[in-house]
């Protein structure tokens, strides 16, 4: 299953860093940045976080909250914020429900191995929790800046 742009966002409520339950309901009325990425503190993954950290003020003052989601523990979470200095949020969903109701759970190749993984992508919630925006197989470079304009579009 996959989502696009038109489709209500697939409601979740997990938990998060700081072991505090985050639900995409508690965001009603505001923009979504959910970005979903493999996990914590590998190149990529830190690359991405710290752009979207960096950018953080500006996504607040368009009137959005970000995001970030992997399979990765909480604990994990807590300890990826504290290294990177990061300021979003992430989210565990370390069943993969959420991950699998957003159609990013997907058949990945390394070096000939093929493998089930998370595709690195991200998608831009209205306040009213339709899909406005979609980026499927995301190349980290300019990304959060990407993202930032069409927050600031809608």
């Amino acid at each position: 299953m996959s989502v696009d742009v038109g489709d209500k966002a697939p409601a979740f409520s997990l938990p998060a860093d700081g072991g505090e339950t985050l639900s995409l309901s508690d965001f009603k009325g505001k923009k979504v940045v959910l970005y979903f990425y493999p996990k914590d503190s590998t190149p990529g993954c830190t690359t991405e976080a710290k752009d979207f950290s960096a950018l953080i003020s500006d996504f607040e003052a368009a009137g959005a909250v970000v995001l970030g989601m992997s399979k990765d523990s909480v604990r994990r979470h807590d300890n990826f914020i504290a290294k990177s200095e990061l300021k979003v949020r992430l989210v565990s969903d370390e069943e993969g429900k959420t991950i699998e109701d957003y159609g990013v759970w997907v058949q990945k190749k390394l070096y000939g191995r093929e493998y089930m993984g998370i595709e690195r992508a991200t998608f831009l919630i209205d306040g009213e929790g339709t899909i406005r925006e979609v980026w499927h197989k995301v190349k980290v470079k300019g990304h959060a800046e990407a993202v930032l304009e069409a927050v600031k579009a809608i």
